[in-house]
């Protein structure tokens, strides 16, 4: 009787491994899933901010340069009356 219990303890404990084996492997890709998906919502702020500032620099250069031309426009106006 010894054998037959002894041979099912084995059969017993190679299932408890190959089953712990496979929650690790999934738990592994479960991870590394998850890093994937939080590095692309990093990403993806990152590149909005940057397009935020960008636009805002981009607006502050165009009227600043408006200004430069008007007032150049306005100088050659008074020479010219």
């Amino acid at each position: 009787m010894t054998t037959k219990f002894g041979s099912y303890l084995r059969i017993g404990a190679m299932a408890v491994c190959a089953v712990g084996a496979g929650v690790l492997a999934y738990a592994e890709d479960t991870g590394a899933k998850q890093d994937i998906k939080d590095a692309g919502r990093s990403t993806k702020r990152a590149v909005k901010k940057t397009g935020s500032a960008t636009k805002k620099t981009a607006k502050k250069v165009t009227n600043k340069t408006a200004e430069g031309i008007e007032k150049g426009a306005d100088k050659v106006r008074q020479k010219t009356e």
